[in-house]
């Protein structure tokens, strides 16, 4: 059984009383979690002033006691709903298969150096880890998150990396890439222009694997020049688990739809985001969190008003976090689970 659980505090001025608020919160669920037999497997904590606020999170009880022993990964996106932090965190039993892995780079690293250089920095980082551990990106690699500072400027860098360094590594059109979210976001390190957060599946081969496509919805990636897949599906202890990629409002020849409109945009990503689960037997009903991108902040009561409406009983965090096209004005990633 794979919980999802979202935590946002209830103090939305002073940072130390909201992580005050947080480790209460996240403290209580993590021992109930354990006594049914699961454990932390990782947890993501977006900040609003990530500059400001990592200090003061990662001299936190909640870090060091509570996040900090598993996988957590900090990231600079703001809530949408005025708060300073949330989280994210993730749980399952202890053969849970996953290794998640956080990847930044120092002051050190980003001395005039691109974003292209950056992401290829970062992971061939990863690489040499997963070399070390026996095992390789285009069997074990199951999903990315990629982070661009300034992502109107930066993103060309970050997909021509990726292009290259996949390429590399074998992952290509007429093999497989991976399920990944670029988006808009930020590190504590100021010259950082990119960072990227990894999900790697321990001990599966890719026979466990089905990368999902919605044809009469949306274009493969490739067409357009960016090398990750629309949704990736894994086989894992007895669960179909679906990793949905960011996705947009697309259509299948990769043209963005209802320009300046943010309704219909939210409408249509719904249904990309259906039609990538009907391609692996899942439907909409097993999601358990949404975690939605909104390039212009003042859009956050709209979607916030259609999520409510149509997924009352599904988490979701509402992040300000431009996406990779400026005519997009939102995306929006998920995890389902489907129980065998």
């Amino acid at each position: 059984m794979y919980n999802y659980k979202i935590f946002v505090p209830e103090e939305s001025a002073d940072f130390c009383l909201a992580i005050e608020d947080l480790q209460l919160q996240i403290a209580a669920y993590v021992q109930s979690e354990e006594q049914s037999g699961r454990h932390l497997v990782y947890s993501k904590v977006f900040l609003s002033d990530i500059q400001n606020e990592q200090a003061l999170f990662t001299g936190s009880l909640l870090y060091t006691q509570w996040l900090q022993p598993a996988n957590c990964t900090l990231v600079g996106q703001a809530p949408a709903n005025g708060k300073k932090i949330a989280v994210l965190v993730k749980t399952a039993p202890d053969n849970s298969g996953y290794l998640f892995k956080s990847m930044r780079l120092s002051d050190d690293d980003c001395v005039a150096q691109s974003s292209y250089l950056q992401t290829m920095a970062l992971l061939s980082r990863y690489a040499e880890l997963m070399k070390e551990k026996g095992m390789n990106l285009a069997d074990h690699l199951l999903r990315t998150w990629i982070y661009v500072a300034n992502i109107d400027m930066n993103y060309e860098g970050v997909v021509k990396a990726r292009n290259d360094f996949f390429r590399q590594y074998g992952l290509t059109p007429e093999t497989h890439f991976v399920a990944s979210t670029g988006i808009g976001g930020y590190s504590a390190t100021r010259q950082a222009k990119v960072a990227i957060d990894f999900l790697t599946a321990m001990a599966n081969s890719q026979q466990d694997f089905k990368y999902l496509q919605a044809l009469d919805h949306l274009n493969p990636t490739h067409e357009y020049g960016v090398a990750f897949e629309r949704g990736t599906r894994i086989k894992l202890n007895d669960a179909y688990q679906y990793f949905i990629s960011g996705t947009a409002s697309i259509d299948s020849k990769g043209n963005v739809l209802y320009l300046n409109n943010v309704l219909k945009q939210t409408n249509r990503l719904i249904e990309n985001i259906r039609a990538l689960l009907a391609d692996g037997d899942s439907t909409l009903n097993d999601v358990k969190y949404f975690i939605v991108y909104l390039r212009d902040f003042s859009d956050y009561n709209v979607v916030e008003s259609y999520m409510r409406q149509h997924f009352p009983h599904v988490p979701r965090i509402i992040l300000h976090a431009k996406v990779c096209r400026p005519q997009w004005l939102i995306e929006m990633e998920c995890v389902a689970v489907k129980e065998q």
